[in-house]
C-alpha cells in the first residue's frame, strides 16, 4: 500500500488542526442512539489534544442539500461527543458563509476542542469546490482525515482540504487502512470472501474483483437465490433476480477460471411467509416447493462454510446469509459469524467485516467483538472491496 502520514509524523503542539471525522449518527428526540461513530474518533481527538493541538472539527450530517436544514444540525451531537470525550466541546453555528467558522477557528487556544456545522450546509461541499475546500483549509495548520466512511466521496471535506494544507490519517483511519491492507493486498492464505445480501445486482463489482483475489467466495442470503436458479434449481417464491441468470453464471464460470471456488448452498431453510413464528423446514435445494421461499442457508451448507473458515488464514464479510432480523431465519449467519470470531479468538484466523447490514448481523450473532476488525463504514468498505480508488484515501496518499 502507497505510505500515507499519520498522526506520528504531525509536529501538533500549538497547531490548529482541521479534524474530518464521522458524526452521521442516529438521533432520535434530539439525543444520539448509537454512539459507535464517535467512539471510534476519540482516540484521534484525546491524542491531537494531549499533544497542545487546538482540534477543529468538520463532519456532515444527512443530506441538506446545501441548505440550512435545522433539524439536520450536528449541535445535537455536541454532548454526545462532550460525554464520551469528558472534556468540553465548543459547537461553532455556522452556514459557512459568515466568517463565524474562521474566527472561531482563529481565537481557538491549544487543548480546545471546537465542532463546526453541518459541512454540506455549504453547496460547494458535495461539488468538491476549491474555494469552500480553502476556506476549510484556512481553519488550521494541518488537516487529518479521520473519516474513512466517507472517503469514498471527493467532497471538499474529505478530498479538496488535503490538497490545500498538510494531510495526515487519524488514528481511526489508520487502522482501518491497516485492517484492509491485510485483508486483500498481503492476507494470509486460503482468503475466504463471505459474500451475502439481498441481490446480486449490488454486488457485480463486487464479486468481479474477489473473485481474481480470494481462494474461496461464500455466497449466501438472498443473491444466493439467483445463483441456484441460473443452475437450474427451483427456487419457489424467494426473492431472486431471474434476468441475472446469465450474469451469475459468467461470475462462476470467471471465478472457476481465476481457480476461485465458489460455495453455494446446498440446503436451505424455507417457509411460506417471511414472519416471526413461519412454520418452517429445512429442505435439499433441488426439493424447494412452488410455494416456498428460501429465507436462510440450511445446516449442511453452514457445516461446509465452517469446514472452510477452519481452512482459511483470513475471512472478509460483507452480507448476511439469510434474513437474520427474524428467527429462526438468524441460526446460519449466527453459527457461521460464532465459529469465525471463536477462530479468531484462538489465533487462527484473520476476520474483518463491514457494511451496515454486515455489522448489525455480527452483533446480533454476539460475534463483533471477537472479529480482527469491524468497519462500520458502509459505501466506502463495499467500494474498497470492489477495487476502486477511494478519493480521501488517495488524497493523503498523494499528501
Amino acid at each position: 500500500m502507497p505510505a500515507f502520514r499519520t498522526l506520528d509524523q504531525l509536529d501538533a503542539k500549538g497547531k490548529r488542526v482541521v479534524l474530518r471525522v464521522d458524526l452521521n449518527v442516529p438521533i432520535e428526540n434530539g439525543e444520539v442512539r448509537d454512539a459507535t461513530r464517535i467512539e471510534r474518533i476519540v482516540p484521534t481527538i484525546r491524542e491531537l489534544l494531549d499533544k497542545g493541538a487546538a482540534v477543529i472539527l468538520l463532519a456532515h450530517f444527512d443530506r441538506p442539500k446545501g441548505k440550512v436544514v435545522p433539524e439536520m444540525s450536528l449541535k445535537p451531537v455536541a454532548p454526545a461527543l462532550e460525554k464520551a470525550l469528558g472534556r468540553p466541546v465548543t459547537f461553532v453555528f455556522t452556514d459557512w458563509q459568515d466568517g463565524k467558522a474562521v474566527a472561531a477557528a482563529k481565537a481557538a487556544r491549544p487543548g480546545e476542542c471546537l465542532l463546526m456545522e453541518n459541512t454540506r450546509y455549504h453547496a460547494g461541499e458535495e461539488k468538491n469546490d476549491a474555494g469552500l475546500s480553502s476556506l476549510f483549509a484556512s481553519l488550521g495548520d494541518a488537516y487529518v482525515n479521520d473519516a474513512f466512511s466517507a472517503a469514498h466521496r471527493a467532497h471538499s471535506s474529505t478530498e479538496g482540504i488535503a490538497h490545500v494544507i498538510p494531510a495526515f490519517a487519524g488514528r481511526a483511519m489508520e487502522a482501518e487502512l491497516k485492517a484492509l491492507a491485510a485483508a486483500l493486498e498481503k492476507p494470509k492464505r486460503p482468503l475466504v470472501a463471505v459474500v451475502g445480501g439481498a441481490k446480486v445486482s449490488t454486488k457485480l463489482e463486487l464479486l468481479g474483483n474477489l473473485s481474481g483475489i480470494a481462494n474461496v467466495i461464500v455466497i449466501g442470503g438472498g443473491m444466493a437465490n439467483t445463483f441456484l436458479a441460473a443452475l437450474g434449481y427451483p427456487v419457489g417464491k424467494s426473492l431472486c433476480e431471474h434476468d441475472l441468470a446469465n450474469t451469475a453464471r459468467d461470475i462462476i464460470a470467471t471465478a472457476k477460471s481465476k481457480s476461485c471456488e465458489i460455495l453455494l448452498p446446498v440446503d436451505g431453510v424455507v417457509a411460506r411467509e417471511f414472519k416471526a413464528g413461519s412454520p418452517s423446514r429445512v429442505v435439499d435445494v433441488s426439493d424447494v416447493a412452488a410455494d416456498d421461499m428460501i429465507l436462510d442457508t440450511g445446516p449442511e451448507s453452514v457445516a461446509a462454510i465452517k469446514a472452510a473458515f477452519d481452512k482459511a488464514g483470513t475471512v472478509v464479510w460483507n452480507g448476511p446469509l439469510g434474513a437474520f432480523e427474524i428467527a429462526p431465519f438468524d441460526k446460519a449467519t449466527n453459527e457461521a459469524a460464532r465459529h469465525a470470531a471463536e477462530l479468531t479468538r484462538r489465533g487462527k484466523l484473520v476476520s474483518i467485516a463491514g457494511g451496515g447490514d454486515t455489522v448489525a448481523a455480527l452483533n446480533h450473532a454476539g460475534a463483533a467483538d471477537d472479529f480482527s476488525y469491524i468497519s462500520t463504514a458502509g459505501g466506502a468498505f463495499l467500494e474498497w472491496l470492489e477495487g476502486k480508488p477511494l478519493p480521501g484515501v488517495t488524497a493523503l496518499r498523494g499528501a
